[in-house]
């Protein structure tokens, strides 16, 4: 049996070799749980608690039990390259490692496994965390870190969130006990880890920040601030967590300063971090000061748009009011976020100067900057700014031209609130979708108030499905006239549906489908 064990364990030493790596990736030294895993993993081994069975070589897994408080087993499918244990550890567990190295001591040494292993310790996590210092934090984060994302690693776009749910997995086991505590330590730690990724990121060559992957890795990371940040403004600020909110000020500025790549993503969780926990009027002084004090080292980064975060806070209104009169095109993006800052933060003044700002340059921004797959979404964004604020005709006018073809929905509640209903009627006669997005539009705000301005646009509906020439359509077309025919009663045109019946009946009489059709629907 230790002979044929002996020759799979050679045959399969590559297999054993990578998940051993896996393996050490996954599980850190500093970690006095991972610690005690594969201590009791290597006693398993010596102690001759680990029998493999039998081997299926049709299938190529081998299987082994192993003794322990309570009996495992364990799985090691080579075909398939996997490992699973009957035990209910998620992840690694010792009899998985325990197997592995069952199988490397044929070829290895466990001890000298087990040593490198733990070289690699600096310093235990948990009196890290007993130390309760900012800089004790941050070597926890670079300690958990360089495990997971060793130097030159290349990271597949699928495993950025992973490796942050392992990462936060690992810190949370170290979270203070006091409720007082624990908010800010998520947050520390959440964005701390964001900043290492995204500096991995930028340092290993391979990585592309322009990927579906790494939008929900941002957006994830987004929802986690929020959901924390909200936790943490309801709970009272300790005079010991200062320094903690002074090394996250310097965290913040450090990821949106020396971090590369989609700015706009991180001048949102900037301006977030701002808007809702640096509150202090004199912090606030502070950054615009060093600021002002900064050259600008990238061409990505714009300054003048960074202060313009801080006129807002501080209420600068001169400065705000000077500076906005200075912009252009490519700042948009930047001022569209300072806009949506400006709304979360409360600052209805600054809100309504910079939207008026952009208004002029609005329809040039969405129609050529922004992506088409986007443009429903930020023309959706826009108008939610400017719900808060009172705009003229003339500005509304210019606000829903900007929109174009996306912005239908909204403009057409702007012309029924401002009763313009045959304008309504005719932008869609001009833009033809369907019912059912009619009624999004408003349909049934008009038949209420002015049926008469509607008929038009049924009798172009209802063209449209007869272009089609199928039954179907031709039952649709009905459908469209008998809702046309309830219009007409409410409008007091009933005389006008019936000539108007008469005069399709006449235009179509060939279509013999259709003209069945219509005698169907009791039209005539």
């Amino acid at each position: 049996m230790a002979l044929s064990i002996s020759q799979i364990a050679k045959e399969h030493q590559v297999f054993v070799l990578t998940k051993l790596k896996e393996a050490e990736q996954g599980l850190h030294p500093s970690s006095t749980e991972d610690e005690e895993l594969v201590r009791r993993a290597v006693f398993s081994v010596r102690n001759k608690s680990i029998v493999f069975e039998r081997f299926n070589g049709t299938s190529s897994i081998l299987y082994a039990s192993v003794q322990d408080v309570r009996p495992a087993s364990v799985e090691i499918d080579f075909y398939k390259e996997e490992l699973h244990c009957n035990c209910p550890q998620p992840k690694w567990c010792r009899h998985q490692v325990g197997a592995l190295l069952a199988l490397y001591q044929y070829f290895d040494s466990v001890q000298n496994w087990s040593s490198t292993w733990r070289a690699q310790k600096s310093v235990q996590l948990k009196t890290l965390a007993e130390e309760r210092r900012p800089q004790s934090w941050s070597m926890m984060v670079d300690e958990v870190m360089k495990r997971l994302l060793p130097s030159g690693r290349v990271l597949e776009g699928y495993g950025l969130s992973a490796v942050r749910t392992d990462a936060l997995e690992r810190l949370r086991r170290h979270m203070p006990f006091e409720r007082e505590w624990q908010p800010l330590y998520k947050l520390y730690m959440e964005l701390a880890i964001f900043n290492t990724i995204w500096r991995h990121l930028n340092a290993t060559a391979g990585h592309s920040l322009d990927s579906p992957y790494m939008k929900y890795f941002i957006d994830q990371s987004m929802q986690s601030f929020e959901s924390i940040l909200t936790e943490l403004t309801n709970r009272s600020r300790l005079f010991a967590t200062d320094p903690f909110y002074d090394a996250i000020q310097e965290l913040v500025r450090e990821f949106l300063l020396e971090r590369q790549g989609l700015f706009a993503h991180r001048l949102r969780l900037y301006m977030l971090l701002w808007a809702v926990l640096f509150y202090e009027k004199p912090r606030r002084e502070q950054e615009l000061t060093y600021l002002n004090n900064l050259e600008n080292r990238s061409e990505e980064i714009s300054l003048q748009s960074l202060k313009l975060l801080f006129y807002v806070l501080l209420q600068k209104e001169d400065l705000l009011l000077e500076n906005l009169a200075q912009i252009d095109l490519p700042q948009m993006q930047d001022l569209f976020e300072l806009a949506t800052f400006a709304q979360r933060a409360g600052e209805s003044y600054s809100l309504a100067v910079i939207l008026r700002a952009i208004l002029p340059l609005t329809e040039a921004f969405l129609q050529e900057v922004i992506p088409v797959v986007q443009r429903a979404q930020y023309v959706r964004q826009f108008q939610l700014l400017f719900d808060d604020i009172q705009l003229t005709e003339e500005e509304e006018a210019m606000l829903y031209s900007a929109f174009g073809v996306y912005g239908l929905q909204p403009f057409s509640s702007f012309l029924i609130k401002k009763g313009r209903y045959r304008e309504w009627a005719a932008l869609h006669q001009l833009n033809p979708s369907s019912l059912s997005y009619l009624e999004m539009c408003g349909l049934k705000d008009v038949l209420q108030i002015e049926p008469a301005t509607v008929l038009p646009l049924y009798h172009v509906y209802a063209m449209a499905e007869i272009a089609q020439k199928s039954r179907m359509n031709y039952k649709q077309a009905v459908r469209i006239w008998k809702s046309m025919r309830s219009a007409a009663k409410r409008a007091g045109k009933t005389a006008y549906f019936e000539t108007y019946m008469q005069t399709i009946r006449a235009e179509y009489k060939r279509l013999r489908a259709l003209q069945e059709e219509i005698e169907k629907g009791n039209l005539v």
